[in-house]
């Protein structure tokens, strides 16, 4: 390539390989070299690496919008498909996107850092409203035509779904055998749910497996109220730093000087601002690991359990917002390019597998899907509700759309076979 267009475009496509596979922290000088190009003849073309991933990030959006432009035109259209059938296949039209242009998806999934510029805090900020609102039309499409629940929020719905299909891109379950079924299987549970006799309300409220959620939850209070001393509170201080500022901004100064402490006096009580993080999100880890162990101990069949964790990961996305901003930094610094994301969390993909199964042999769930595994990583990220979701409605509502939707399906109409 010898044109400046044909330079750009390498430049281009190279970082967008570099950030998806190394994370935002790879530098100009890495680009260069992986371009065969000297850094000054990179600056030729980009002012900054944040000019670099602002133009991704515009790319992104634009072939969302497409994406976006092309389901309506389906929808207009004289043979229209089935309601499910153009679901699924906006659906698949999204993860793709979202996988094509990972590191761009990675960094305007979320909320942007407080370190960014304020182009790209801009890009970054902006929601995929488009897809949003053509998936919302497909809904509203199928309600008309009596096939979603009256009862269902559709606009929480079309962020549900469009989210989810997002994650797609997020993890590297996509590159496995089976892989290329997972948006059809996730807008199939969404669509269909997980079981064909959905209990009372009441009777989830009251389940063993919700009361040991409950009460677990209530423990993560008087447990912050104890924790009170020096070390306690610089935890605080940095947990919230690192979730304003993001982790690689955030020096010991800055957590120093926010604690009322000196920089000297931080280094005596740890050696790193490393060892803070790892204290941090330890703590937070231990968290999420025994309140689904609290759950999955409890007496209450699998249906329930799945309730009772899907109100617990709510609750907890809810009262750990900043680990949970420190973990979603970290994805945008070092991308899981060679695992799952879900091996973060390695046991509560082996606890949702064995839970599908036990639920199947009762003949209580019903899970579509190639292998368990496959099954196992899409109902697992259907349990964790979109922080986005979240906070625009509070965990009762966030709850409630995930047993219309998870649990019983917004679908009037039976499981279509996939």
């Amino acid at each position: 390539m010898s044109t400046d267009g044909g330079r750009r475009e390498e430049i281009l496509q190279t970082s967008a390989r570099l950030f998806a596979s190394s994370g935002l922290r790879t530098s100009l000088e890495e680009i260069a070299d992986a371009c065969g190009i000297l850094p000054g003849s990179l600056y030729h073309h980009f002012a900054s690496k944040e000019a670099i991933i602002v133009e991704l990030a515009e790319r992104y959006r634009d072939d969302l919008d497409r994406t976006a432009k092309e389901a309506l035109d389906r929808l207009d259209a004289p043979e229209a498909k089935s309601f499910e059938d153009q679901i699924v296949e906006l659906g698949e039209a999204i993860a793709a996107c979202a996988i094509h242009h990972r590191a761009a998806m990675l960094l305007t999934l979320y909320d942007p850092p407080t370190v960014a510029g304020e182009r790209l805090t801009q890009v970054a900020s902006q929601t995929p409203s488009a897809v949003d609102a053509a998936m919302l039309r497909i809904l509203e499409a199928g309600r008309s035509a009596d096939a979603i629940r009256g009862g269902v929020d559709l606009p929480m719905l079309a962020e549900r779904i469009v989210q989810s299909m997002l994650h797609i891109g997020v993890g590297i379950s996509h590159r496995g055998p089976g892989g290329e079924r997972m948006p059809a299987i996730r807008c199939g549970v969404l669509l269909h749910g997980v079981t064909a006799a959905m209990p009372a309300k009441s009777t989830l409220d009251r389940s063993a497996a919700m009361k040991a959620a409950r009460q677990v939850v209530d423990e993560w209070e008087e447990l912050r109220e104890v924790d009170d001393d020096r070390f306690a509170h610089l935890l605080a201080v940095a947990r919230t730093e690192f979730g304003r500022r993001g982790y690689e901004a955030t020096t010991i100064r800055d957590i120093g000087a926010a604690a009322g402490l000196s920089t000297g006096t931080v280094y005596r009580m740890v050696e790193s601002k490393d060892e803070l993080l790892a204290s941090i999100m330890e703590t937070y880890v231990e968290t999420v690991t025994s309140t689904w162990n609290a759950v999955l101990r409890s007496p209450s069949p699998p249906l329930e359990q799945l309730d009772a964790l899907t109100w617990s990961n709510i609750m907890l996305l809810e009262r750990f917002g900043d680990e949970y901003r420190i973990h979603l930094a970290w994805l945008r610094q070092s991308p899981p390019s060679a695992v799952d994301l879900g091996a973060t969390f390695p046991k509560q993909l082996r606890q949702i597998k064995i839970l599908l199964a036990a639920g199947a042999r009762a003949g209580e769930l019903r899970i579509e899907g190639p292998s368990a595994d496959i099954r196992a990583s899409s109902v697992t990220e259907l349990l964790w509700t979109p922080e986005t979701i979240i906070r625009a409605v509070g965990p009762p509502r966030a709850h409630a759309l995930a047993r219309d939707t998870v649990l019983r399906g917004a679908a009037t109409r039976g499981r279509k076979n996939a």
